[in-house]
């Protein structure tokens, strides 16, 4: 009976190579990708980085918009006016861009201030009684002192 050749074996032999199968390639780290370690300091530098970038080409963005209207204006040509249309876009994404950079550098910045504090332990200075007073205002003193008044009137003897 003759064997009969898979697809990968075909195109082995169609390309003069030799196949490698999944389990014979050997996955290796690269040498030249090393790898970095990421800290507040260097988040933060990227951060002014980025913003720069994006407002330097939000201002790059105005001033080509400002040529392509004025090219658009003095030809009458309908494919200056669609470029124009689709620079204002883009600038305007950029603007966003810039807006979701604000938002999610605060919400990192909130997560690291976000410190859970747990008081483990707490001193009351006061008595015994104001402490129940606050615990358990339904048993109160001073709740049964306010039921016994009595509505009076003031009177001013001047």
């Amino acid at each position: 009976m003759k064997h009969k050749k898979t697809v990968d074996e075909k195109l082995s032999d169609a390309l003069e190579i030799e196949f490698e199968t999944e389990e014979t390639k050997e996955i290796t780290k690269p040498s030249h990708i090393k790898e970095i370690e990421v800290n507040a300091e260097d988040s933060e530098k990227d951060y002014w980085l980025v913003r720069k970038n994006m407002k330097e080409l939000i201002k790059q963005g105005e001033d080509a918009i400002d040529g392509i209207l004025n090219v658009a204006i003095q030809g009458d040509a309908p494919r200056a006016y669609e470029v124009a249309a689709q620079m204002i876009k883009t600038v305007a994404d950029v603007n966003k861009d810039l807006m979701d950079l604000h938002k999610k550098v605060k919400e990192i910045n909130q997560e690291e201030i976000n410190i859970n504090n747990t008081t483990n332990q707490s001193i009351y200075v006061g008595s015994t009684s104001d402490l129940q007073d606050l615990i358990n205002q339904e048993r109160s003193r001073t709740k049964a002192i306010t039921e016994d008044i009595i509505d009076t009137d003031i009177v001013n003897d001047y």
